[in-house]
């Protein structure tokens, strides 16, 4: 069986490292925003180029919190894609502001930035990128339109930790940057977990109240927050994880390399798109094939996973059928229809990636 990721495998390399930390951390007893988050918080800051990492239960709070901090709320609009996990808009919608979904760019399936601008009214109030799938949105544009209309940037970096675009990491370019640690994400924990990246420092400490119930002195609450902390022991993960993260990213992109040198020849198969300037980290290796499902069936037939992200656009979700049913992006539904992520991880073999590969041009071939 070839899973979409082996988390076992990975474990199996840090065993030693992490049972240590974790043995350490549990030995200390200091399990509530103790000296591992804070080291963390230190630490991924400064890979990531930034002042301030705020430590957060998962990486839709992270979205949540900093639109809060951002001051985005009723009657605001705030631009995204809706070629995403649903937690982008979720926590849009949590602030009680309204998304307005634009298609997304047909190569890099990034937020389109030629349709952001027309997307603008008086009420919008920031632009919510999502660097899907590990290559970053076009943020030099971004900046460009945000700076001329008075707009927010606040980055989805969910699936992009690591990732660059002319030198600078996703994370860095915007108001915030929002990461999750999701296990299956590059830089992942063993339970939920969240980082809003930031630059401001008044902003950085409105963030740190609000994780922690509008506290900043304790048992003193001078606002509604949340309960929103990362938990220590996933930090001891983290930071261990932390040290490798460029290692694994590199054997991801290496991987990548290996299946669209094989497979940009086939017919019916666009492989992902990297664009110039930019370091993509291959969370997923997402490709094109209006024979998607037999594709997907061949390989499931010899026990090699593989995923569909996303299969229906959030504008056609159920839950926003009502507020966005008589809209069409047809880029982000054709994508829908024809998209396919292979399995992508750093422990990954050769002989597992030609096996996929031999699949894959059977199909295709009709072999």
């Amino acid at each position: 069986m070839t899973p979409m990721v082996d988390l076992k495998a990975q474990y199996q390399t840090l065993k030693a490292e992490i049972e240590e930390g974790l043995a350490q951390a549990l030995t200390s007893s200091q399990f509530i925003l103790g000296p591992n988050v804070k080291a963390f918080e230190e630490e991924a800051a400064a890979y990531l180029g930034v002042t301030h990492g705020v430590g957060v239960a998962s990486g839709t709070d992270a979205l949540h919190l900093a639109l809060v901090a951002a001051g985005i709320g009723e009657g605001d609009e705030v631009i995204t894609t809706p070629f995403t996990f649903i937690a982008t808009a979720e926590a849009i919608c949590y602030v009680g502001a309204r998304p307005v979904f634009v298609d997304i760019d047909e190569k890099t399936f990034n937020i389109d930035v030629e349709q952001v601008e027309a997307a603008i009214t008086p009420a919008t109030r920031a632009v919510l990128p999502v660097h899907l799938f590990g290559q970053a949105a076009d943020m030099a544009a971004l900046e460009g339109i945000a700076a001329k209309h008075g707009l927010l940037i606040i980055e989805d970096c969910a699936q992009s930790f690591g990732a660059e675009i002319a030198g600078r990491k996703t994370g860095s370019l915007g108001f915030a940057g929002c990461f999750s640690f999701f296990p299956s994400k590059n830089l992942g924990g063993y339970g939920d977990g969240g980082l809003i990246t930031i630059s401001s420092d008044p902003v950085a400490r409105h963030l740190r109240g609000l994780r922690d119930h509008g506290s900043w002195q304790r048992y003193h609450h001078s606002e509604l927050g949340f309960n929103s902390r990362l938990d220590e022991l996933q930090a001891v993960i983290l930071r261990i994880k932390l040290k490798y993260i460029d290692q694994y990213n590199a054997e991801r992109r290496r991987i990548a390399q290996r299946y669209s040198t094989a497979l940009a020849e086939l017919p019916d198969c666009i492989p992902p798109y990297e664009d110039r300037g930019r370091t993509h980290v291959y969370h997923q290796y997402t490709l094109l094939s209006p024979q998607r499902d037999k594709i997907q069936a061949a390989l499931a037939a010899k026990e090699i996973a593989s995923a569909i992200y996303y299969p229906i656009p959030l504008h056609r979700q159920a839950v926003f059928q009502k507020a966005y049913g008589d809209i069409t992006l047809p880029v982000s539904e054709r994508v829908a229809n024809q998209c396919l992520s292979l399995p992508v991880f750093p422990e990954l073999s050769d002989l597992q990636v030609d096996r996929i590969i031999e699949v894959i041009r059977s199909i295709l071939l009709g072999k």
